[in-house]
């Protein structure tokens, strides 16, 4: 296993709060291509927080906490996991789902965090304001 000395995205996040687009760019690449290799195998995280990326010296992220990991069947996922803040609302509302779409869907979150210093929503439910303003445009 390897030892990564720069401790988590979430303490990063901490220290520097609203890091802006620039900064979102840069992380949403590995990101993305983190999860182009993990979905390209079959694989779904299906548990995407600040907490469980991992970064370099360089800046570089890895991905850590597969303990909610799916391999292989991973597009009729129907069990209920994840954390509140960064789960996708068709996991709360106990639908059939993709797990490529609900990564993404904590993607979403994660650069929100990095580019504003905040969270959108507390969760991705209706009742929830701002989470219902993304959903009435």
């Amino acid at each position: 296993m390897e030892y990564v000395s720069g401790g988590l995205l979430f303490d990063l996040c901490q220290t520097m709060g609203a890091m802006g687009e620039d900064a979102g760019r840069f992380f949403m690449s590995q990101l993305v291509a983190s999860l182009d290799y993990m979905h390209n195998l079959r694989c779904v995280h299906r548990d995407l927080k600040l907490e469980n990326i991992l970064v370099d010296e360089q800046l570089n992220l890895k991905i850590a906490d597969f303990g909610f990991a799916c391999y292989k069947s991973i597009d009729s996922l129907k069990s209920y996991r994840g954390t509140m803040t960064y789960m996708a609302p068709e996991i709360k509302e106990g639908k059939t789902y993709d797990g490529t779409q609900v990564d993404l869907f904590s993607i979403g979150v994660i650069i929100f965090i990095i580019v504003q210093g905040i969270f959108p929503f507390k969760e991705a439910r209706k009742e929830e304001y701002f989470y219902n303003l993304l959903l009435t445009g």
